[in-house]
C-alpha cells in the first residue's frame, strides 16, 4: 500500500522530532515575549521625586498659563494625580482637564490652530495630532504636555488636558480615584 512508509520507523521518529521542535520554539517564543518590554516598564524612579504640591502646582499653574496666553474662557477644569504606569503603580503625574468655551460664530478648524499659534509663540513645541480628535492639537513645554480639542458632544466647547512630569512617588494605590474641582482657580 502507498501508506505504508508513514509506518515506518524512520518516518515517525521524523514526525516526533519536528513536533518536539514545533513545541520546543513555540515555548521559547512565548518566553521571550514575557521579557519583551513595554512602554510602562520604561518609566523609572526619578532623581528628585516631586511632592503631591508639587505635581499638582505644575499642572495647575501649566494650564493656567495657557488659558492666559491662548486667552481661553474656561467653564470647568479638575485637577487628579494619576499612575504613569498602571492605574495604581508610582511613578505619579498631575493632570488636569479643563474645558473652555469657543468664541461665538468661531469653528473649531479656524480657532484651535490659532490657539496652538498663539502656544508656539510663547514657546510650546507642537507635536503630532492626537488621535481621534479633529483639529486638536499636542504640545509640550518644560517636560508638561497640552492635548486641545473640539469637545465631542459640545461642538461650542473646547477641552485641554495637561499632563505633568511623571515624579511623584508617594504611595497613593489606596487613594480615591476622583477629580479635584480647580476651576476656581481660574478666574471667569
Amino acid at each position: 500500500m502507498r501508506t505504508d512508509w508513514l509506518r515506518t520507523r524512520q518516518t515517525r521518529l521524523l514526525i516526533a522530532a519536528s513536533l518536539a521542535i514545533s513545541l520546543v520554539l513555540g515555548g521559547a517564543f512565548l518566553a521571550l515575549d514575557q521579557l519583551h518590554s513595554t512602554p510602562a516598564d520604561a518609566i523609572h524612579a526619578p532623581d528628585h521625586p516631586a511632592t503631591d504640591q508639587q505635581s499638582r502646582d505644575q499642572a495647575v499653574d501649566a494650564a493656567k498659563n495657557i488659558v492666559a496666553v491662548a486667552r481661553l474662557h474656561p467653564t470647568s477644569a479638575g485637577y487628579l494625580l494619576m499612575s504613569c504606569r498602571d492605574r495604581d503603580s508610582a511613578p505619579y503625574q498631575g493632570a488636569v482637564y479643563l474645558t473652555f468655551t469657543l468664541p461665538a460664530d468661531t469653528r473649531a478648524d479656524t480657532y484651535l490652530p490659532g490657539v496652538a499659534a498663539q502656544l508656539t509663540s510663547d514657546g510650546w513645541i507642537e507635536g503630532l495630532p492626537p488621535a481621534n480628535h479633529a483639529f486638536g492639537r499636542t504640545l509640550t513645554k518644560n517636560t508638561v504636555t497640552v492635548i486641545i480639542y473640539r469637545h465631542d458632544d459640545d461642538p461650542g466647547l473646547g477641552v485641554l488636558r495637561l499632563y505633568g512630569e511623571c515624579r511623584n512617588m508617594t504611595d497613593h494605590r489606596g487613594d480615591a480615584t476622583a477629580w479635584i474641582d480647580v476651576t476656581d482657580q481660574f478666574g471667569r
